[in-house]
């Protein structure tokens, strides 16, 4: 699955004049108000940025990995607040059905999240299984031809806008293999959402728990129709969630050295540029060495994503995703509080893009796996080699 390579540079070129004319000129008031303006969701809609990862069958279309990194760099150049609105759409929300659905539920639900006209996300975390995601206790007990489900989801990114939810909960005994997805539409009687999150940064995000009471879910819902595959499910759907972060956390490292560049030019400090002072100068290099490291990781791990065979996991790709995600996440924070040291004390001010950057890369390392767990991941696969 890729589109054409003219194609592609029409929509890669669209995307960043996107970026550059109407969401870099709108930060300030994502900043100020906490929202996206509507008429910006609604030109995303019209350029199809809802259905990137959505096959051409079900209106999408159709990026490869390799593709699909190259356009959330570009999109991670500006706030990420403006990529969350459609980021779960083309992610973690919905490839869950496009790797393991059924054809009904393919059929039924990916020309609406490719059109924009349903919002999914990915409901995994609960208040006591983060990291430990095998221990969810979200209950969904089997009832005649439906599920009832109980429990509470927490941080679920997008759930004030969502229509459904890609919802993991356990039919079966302890660990993973009791864990079942569940596709869960939001209108349900017994779904409540909790009060919005007030978060360090990315401002224009939307999270808050999910909760639900004795929720009556058709069995029909069960991704794929095969319970006890949900975990296989969400760590397939991680891999590739992973992978985009981390080209995001590129796109993050490239707006704040360009901002860092800009500055060293323009300020001046003992009657020349800040940026004629060599220790200055090494920590701009230090960014630009490893943003170029990074994103060459980044490509190089698409590409190989893209060469396994479709929605099936590989350790060895895995492992290479999760090296990824901590290489370039990490390395984001580091460039990021570069950026702010080049600035001085402006950098410490919140109209600086900068200030706003540092504060925003931070959630880099901890969602869809904390750097410690990529580490783990990391670590066992070379221990089974």
């Amino acid at each position: 699955m890729a589109l054409d390579a003219e194609s592609f540079d029409i929509l890669l070129a669209t995307v960043q004049r996107f970026v550059r004319e109407r969401l870099v000129p709108a930060e300030n008031h994502l900043e100020e108000h906490d929202e996206v303006p509507p008429e910006l969701v609604e030109a995303m809609k019209e350029l199809g940025l809802f259905g990137l990862t959505v096959p051409e069958e079900y209106g999408g279309i159709g990026l490869s990995a390799a593709q699909e990194v190259q356009v959330n760099f570009e999109l991670g150049r500006t706030a990420p607040a403006f990529r969350s609105v459609f980021g779960t759409n083309i992610g973690i929300g919905s490839q869950g059905i496009l790797m393991d659905g059924t054809p009904e539920q393919k059929a039924d639900y990916l020309p609406r999240v490719a059109s924009g006209d349903l919002i999914m996300s990915f409901a995994l975390t609960e208040p006591d299984a983060g990291s430990d995601a095998a221990s969810l206790k979200t209950s969904a007990k089997e009832d005649g031809d439906h599920y009832v489900l109980n429990g509470t989801k927490r941080f679920i990114t997008n759930a004030p806008r969502a229509g459904a939810f890609t919802l993991m909960a356990r039919t079966g005994g302890p660990g993973a293999s009791g864990v079942s997805a569940f596709i869960v539409p939001a209108d349900l009687p017994g779904i409540k959402l909790g009060k919005k999150d007030k978060k360090m940064g990315q401002r224009g995000t939307m999270t808050c728990d999910v909760i639900l009471e004795n929720v009556r879910v058709p069995a029909a819902n069960i991704i794929g129709g095969v319970p006890g595959q949900g975990f296989k499910t969400a760590m397939k759907v991680l891999d590739r969630g992973r992978l985009n972060i981390s080209a995001v956390a590129c796109g993050i490292a490239q707006r704040v050295l360009d901002e860092s560049a800009r500055y060293a030019r323009e300020r001046k400090q003992f009657g020349r540029a800040i940026g004629e002072f060599q220790l200055i100068q090494a920590m701009l290099a230090d960014s630009q060495a490893e943003l170029l490291a990074g994103w060459a990781l980044v490509r190089e791990t698409a590409e190989r994503f893209d060469r396994k065979p479709p929605h099936v996991s590989d350790p060895d790709v895995s492992m290479r995703v999760s090296c990824t995600k901590l290489f370039c996440t990490e390395m984001a924070g580091r460039v990021a509080d570069r950026g702010v040291q080049v600035h001085g004390g402006a950098g410490y001010i919140n109209e600086y893009p900068v200030e706003r950057f540092y504060r925003d890369v931070r959630l880099l390392r901890l969602y869809e796996g904390t750097t410690q767990i990529q580490q783990i991941i990391v670590g066992r696969e070379l221990m089974n080699q």
